[in-house]
């Protein structure tokens, strides 16, 4: 084979003969100089100004607002009037009660049926909507539970998530359907939805139990909040991605608007609006121990507690059901997607047509309940116990032993800790501290307009100045310095990883239960290991960070690569190329997009991991917003909340190219 003949891609990493560049590469290029030109005429002319006027690194007090006082009186009003006024007493206290009475209606039943009965429902479930291998990872899941001495808390988690994601499904569908049928919604929807999703759990605990106290109203708002999002973007995405020709032939029918929605639109729809499910379930879930600290019962309150104690084993016990949920209902959910878009037809799904099945899965539970409940053991079985607190604690102890300090030549993690601190933590945040403020904007604005359009920058500065003017540029600098950090050991950590995943089934299938287990883990069982191998401080945060981050960039990174296509991958291996040479000048250069995507998902999940980093000495803004939390102060957890949000959206605009840049199509 000729390199002429090879793909683009390979000529211009392979071969010798790659054609020059074309007109649209040399319109980029001249585009990028001019943009370059234009930023260095206007710092040259704004520096000195601002400057004069605004003197000094820090952001100028006279250009921040203070909210503490508006915001205070927020708090008080809704203190004083939370027992008398109607908006409390005939609305939200109504919610508040149905919220109760739903929760506890569906822990009673689950009681009622006990462990015979959850557990075989559970399994005969899953096993007509997934499959038996499902099912027996269902089974098993749940026998662990009770074998781990945590049935109760399970059940009391199993029935606030079951409200909460037929709550979270309810709103994020009623929200979709708005924002899938009106243009003009899905634009006011689309900040309100980032918002929701972006904006830090902690930041929103403290309004929600202003207004609903502690206790399982305020769990339950709060996981709405956090897990209706999914479910809305979906069901948007479905509704608006639905097939025209098909819409058309509805249409040409005579049928109303209703008929087009309920014969078309959702039909069409449907593999979108699972995935929503699925994802809603996921994200529940994620709030389990932050839901805790505001009263919610179960699995989180026991990780919670254990943590307080400094107790390993506890947490680890309470940690493992909760994955062990997560990946039940993860499979189960996306294997009864694939079934629905397999075996739909105009008539409904198989599956679900099946009604002589579904009624003798509902007599079989019933039995195997009542069963279950004639042994005389409605809850679980006292003998049938394992504790392993002790045995972790005890490895644990063994670690910090042997590896805190004291490991010849390369040191003990307490060396590492110090080192990272003092060789990148340190001086990066006395850098961005030390660079003018206007002066960041600039390099800001810079980043995001060469990479997007002048809006991409434009949005990007205004998310850095509402920090300053919101008045908390230093501790904001200081928490982008540990997520500068914390991002570029996750890129490393995750390329690397990923690069040989996607070179290795084996590796992979060796790698994936460890990510499964990593991806599902709640982020506060990690804090206590980390603590106990790497001290208090910046960077055990950030330790708590990539090792959260991490499974999401492996798994796009080995996907993308992997999705190469396989005709520039063989034209490259016909002209010699190594297989360095495939993976720099094909594979990675063809993987952008997916690379890109790992960023910006390295970005999200570090961010989210801020505030757990200010449990244990990560400081800055993170602290401020759980300090918030613990001491009822609206203003200070709500105002560095949002200051998260505003770094969260610098990052994204100075990470991804926009689409008009990537194609050329103007500046």
């Amino acid at each position: 084979m000729s390199t002429a003949s090879a793909p683009p891609a390979v000529q211009r990493g392979l071969g010798a003969d790659a054609p020059k560049a074309g007109p649209v590469q040399a319109l980029l290029e001249r585009r990028g100089l001019a943009k370059l030109l234009l930023l260095a005429v206007a710092a040259a002319v704004l520096v000195p100004l601002v400057h004069a006027a605004w003197p000094g690194a820090a952001w100028p007090s006279a250009l921040t607002i203070d909210l503490s006082g508006p915001l205070g009186k927020t708090s008080d009003w809704i203190i004083d009037n939370r027992d008398n006024h109607w908006l409390f007493v005939y609305f939200l206290g109504h919610l508040s009660n149905a919220v109760v009475i739903s929760v506890r209606a569906v822990y009673l039943l689950l009681l009622a049926l006990g462990w015979a009965g959850v557990t075989a429902g559970v399994t005969l479930i899953a096993w007509r909507v997934a499959g038996w291998r499902i099912a027996a990872t269902a089974l098993v899941s749940l026998l662990v539970s009770g074998v781990l001495g945590m049935w109760v808390p399970t059940m009391q988690t199993l029935a606030l998530m079951v409200v909460a994601v037929a709550a979270s499904v309810v709103v994020g569908a009623l929200l979709g359907l708005a924002a899938g049928l009106s243009e003009r919604l899905f634009r006011i929807l689309r900040p309100v939805l980032d918002t929701m999703q972006v904006l830090p759990a902690f930041a929103y605990l403290l309004p929600v139990v202003l207004i609903f106290g502690i206790g399982v109203p305020a769990a339950l708002l709060a996981t709405v909040i956090y897990a209706a999002p999914p479910m809305a973007r979906l069901t948007a995405l479905g509704l608006r991605g639905a097939d025209p020709g098909v819409l058309e032939a509805v249409s040409s029918l005579g049928a109303t608007g209703r008929q087009r929605l309920l014969t078309a639109r959702l039909p069409l729809a449907r593999k979108e609006l699972l995935l929503g499910v699925n994802q809603t379930i996921m994200m529940a879930l994620s709030m389990v121990v932050i839901a805790s600290m505001i009263g919610a019962a179960g699995l989180g309150d026991r990780v919670y507690q254990a943590l307080a104690s400094v107790d390993v084993g506890a947490a680890l016990s309470a940690a493992i059901p909760i994955v062990l949920l997560a990946i039940v209902m993860d499979r189960t959910t996306a294997a009864a997607g694939a079934r629905i878009g397999a075996t739909a037809t105009t008539a409904g799904p198989a599956w679900l047509r099946g009604w002589q099945v579904w009624t003798g899965v509902t007599a079989l539970t019933a039995l195997l309940a009542l069963a279950g409940r004639l042994t005389g053991s409605a809850v679980w079985p006292g003998a049938w116990f394992v504790d392993i607190a002790h045995p972790v604690n005890d490895f644990k102890e063994w670690m910090v032993d042997h590896l805190y300090s004291g490991v010849p030549v390369i040191g003990g993690t307490a060396d590492w800790a110090a080192h990272f601190t003092n060789w990148v933590l340190n001086p990066l945040r006395d850098g961005l501290t030390a660079l003018p403020w206007y002066g960041t904007l600039l390099i800001v604005a810079a980043l995001a307009w060469l990479i997007g359009t002048w809006r991409t920058a434009l949005t990007a500065v205004l998310a850095m100045a509402a920090i300053g003017v919101l008045g908390v540029w230093k501790p904001s600098m200081n928490t982008l310095s540990q997520v500068l950090a914390a991002l570029v050991v996750t890129l490393v950590l995750g390329f690397g990883a990923g690069i040989l995943a996607s070179g290795s089934k084996r590796f992979e299938a060796i790698l994936r239960p460890v990510l499964d287990v990593m991806q599902t883990m709640p982020q506060f069982v990690y804090l206590i290991p980390v603590v106990a191998l790497f001290a208090v401080g910046r960077a055990p945060a950030a330790a708590a960070a990539v090792v959260y981050a991490l499974p999401a960039v492996i798994r796009i990174t080995t996907q993308g690569l992997r999705q190469v296509d396989p005709a520039a991958m063989e034209s490259a291996r016909s002209l010699g190329a190594t297989r360095w040479q495939m993976l720099r000048q094909v594979q990675l250069p063809l993987a952008r997009p997916a690379l890109l995507l790992a960023v910006n998902q390295g970005v999200v999940l570090v961010l989210a991991v801020v505030i757990i980093g200010g449990l244990v000495g990560g400081g800055a803004l993170g602290y401020d917003v759980v300090t918030g939390l613990a001491t009822g102060d609206l203003a200070l957890g709500l105002v560095a909340g949002v200051a998260i949000v505003c770094l969260g959206l610098m990052l994204d605009r100075v990470t991804q190219p926009t689409e008009r840049r990537t194609t050329g199509k103007g500046a």
